[in-house]
């Protein structure tokens, strides 16, 4: 696997995994910055808190992020105010700017050097301005401090920007890092189950009186039913030496927008977003780099990784109490393309609920909210787009012959009878795998931008050997 420019420069020291059964006030499931963030606030309350984590501390999707800490999520506080009303859209401006002004003041107060710098965020279009005039207005009126402008330091023309001041980027591996320092955490630890107040993991049993899942993608299926209101996307991202020195970060609203963040002397060049599981053909990472070399010439590709999204029916993240029936479960997901501001909001709203009751922000991220006219349609689809997964599995025919599979690809095969999942290397070594994922039983793809098994329903993913990625299985596909 690829690893980002925040891997390679930062070695997090290992923890031991669960010594064994024992009681706490709050469960913290995830060790990512998510969860991390709601343990130190917790804990910091005076809660006996403990994080346990299935592999180690920010290997999920904190060590892929772009790391920008912005209030600036695309095109949605015009959206907001249209479907939801001003109560709803200011609820969630607020939140996202106090989860930036958070992570300065933790910065300065724990002395934290993580490269946390303040720069605008812009979004831009190269073709039309009406719909960021629309963008600005809203912004403006919930006092977000947006301007439309039409100069930026973009290697091409825009038809216009909106422009978010005091935002800000960091490192979020040295920032994990520097927080993880006063937590008990157990790596290598992953929960099997929950149970009212147990969390089962094959060194213990935890019992807890708070437990929040911070996994990503949660993955107890009843109560909360997330794999029905959430799907996965995969986007990717080229670290480049050599090309523009920006001060700002900046994100396209077309459909096949580019986005661009400085980190330090690297540009981060981010795009082709698609479903997890439906990017049959490839192809992402090679049109980036097409895009490098149109842009600057003689710049040079430092590292090319991947990053993984949860998407909501209605595009707000799903943060506070789990589902009905558990009042002492909490979660945060769904983070779309935001998973470092939203993971600040994650703590700081879970955090309330906790040790108050409430917090002022709970409507707009209630897990329990479903508006039928917007989430309606959405919740259609996703159920199509499942049942698809699912009758690929027993419907659809196995695409070729082991004998056919070119080199360094995958591909659903017929082995002695079984439709299968079989990776052929570059020296014709073959793997094979089932070809289901172990969640709820949808058949998987491959995907040849990082030769892996992916899960087109709810985004299990799986390396060619069977191992698993990303949850929300927890479990290896058996070999064939």
């Amino acid at each position: 696997m690829a690893a980002s420019i925040w891997s390679q420069s930062t070695e997090l020291a290992p923890r031991p995994p669960l010594p064994g059964t024992m009681r706490v006030d709050a469960l913290v499931i995830g060790a990512g910055m998510a969860g991390l963030l709601t343990a130190h606030f917790l804990q910091e309350a005076g809660l006996k808190t403990v994080v346990v984590e299935a592999s180690r501390i920010g290997s999920g999707q904190t060590k892929n992020t772009t790391a920008k800490l912005t209030s600036q999520h695309g095109l949605i506080y015009h959206e907001l105010l249209e479907r939801l009303g001003e109560e709803k859209a200011r609820q969630y401006a607020e939140a996202n700017q106090s989860a930036i002004a958070a992570y300065w003041e933790l910065a300065k107060k724990k002395n934290i050097g993580c490269e946390l710098v303040e720069c605008p965020a812009y979004l831009y279009s190269a073709t039309e301005t009406a719909h960021l005039e629309r963008e600005a207005e809203a912004a403006r009126s919930l006092g977000l401090p947006a301007e439309l402008v039409r100069e930026t330091e973009l290697p091409f023309p825009v038809a216009a920007a909106l422009r978010f001041s005091g935002q800000a980027r960091f490192h979020p591996l040295c920032f994990l890092e520097a927080i993880a320092e006063e937590l008990e955490i157990y790596e290598n630890t992953p929960v099997r189950s929950v149970e009212g107040e147990m969390a089962h993991t094959e060194r213990g049993t935890i019992t807890a009186e708070h437990i929040i899942f911070a996994t990503h993608f949660p993955f107890m299926n009843v109560p909360g039913y997330y794999f029905l209101r959430m799907h996965q996307e995969r986007s990717y991202v080229l670290a480049l030496s050599g090309a523009a020195q920006l001060k700002g970060c900046y994100l396209g609203v077309e459909e096949d927008g580019l986005s661009f963040r400085p980190a330090g002397e690297l540009l981060l060049l981010g795009g082709g977003a698609h479903r997890t599981g439906e990017n049959r053909k490839g192809g992402q990472y090679q049109r980036l780099r097409e895009s490098a070399r149109r842009y600057w010439p003689d710049c040079r590709e430092v590292a090319a990784w991947s990053a993984q999204d949860c998407m909501t029916l209605d595009g707000l993240p799903y943060i506070g109490p789990y589902g009905l029936g558990q009042p002492h479960w909490y979660v945060a997901t769904g983070f779309r393309k935001w998973g470092m501001t939203s993971s600040m909001v994650s703590a700081l709203l879970l955090r309330d609920l906790i040790l108050q009751g409430g917090s002022p922000w709970q409507e707009v991220f209630s897990p329990q909210r479903f508006r039928p006219g917007a989430a309606a349609p959405s919740l259609a689809k996703e159920v199509a787009h499942a049942s698809r997964g699912l009758a690929r599995r027993f419907l659809e025919g196995p695409r070729a012959a082991v004998e056919a599979l070119p080199l360094g690809h995958g591909g659903i095969v017929e082995w002695e009878g079984e439709k299968l999942g079989v990776y052929k290397n570059q020296q014709g070594q073959v793997y094979a795998v089932e070809a289901h994922c172990p969640h709820l039983g949808c058949q998987l793809e491959w995907n040849p931008e990082e030769k892996s098994w992916d899960c087109p329903c709810h985004g299990s993913r799986f390396d060619h050997l069977g191992n698993l990625i990303d949850n929300p299985a927890q479990e290896d596909l058996d070999h064939a």
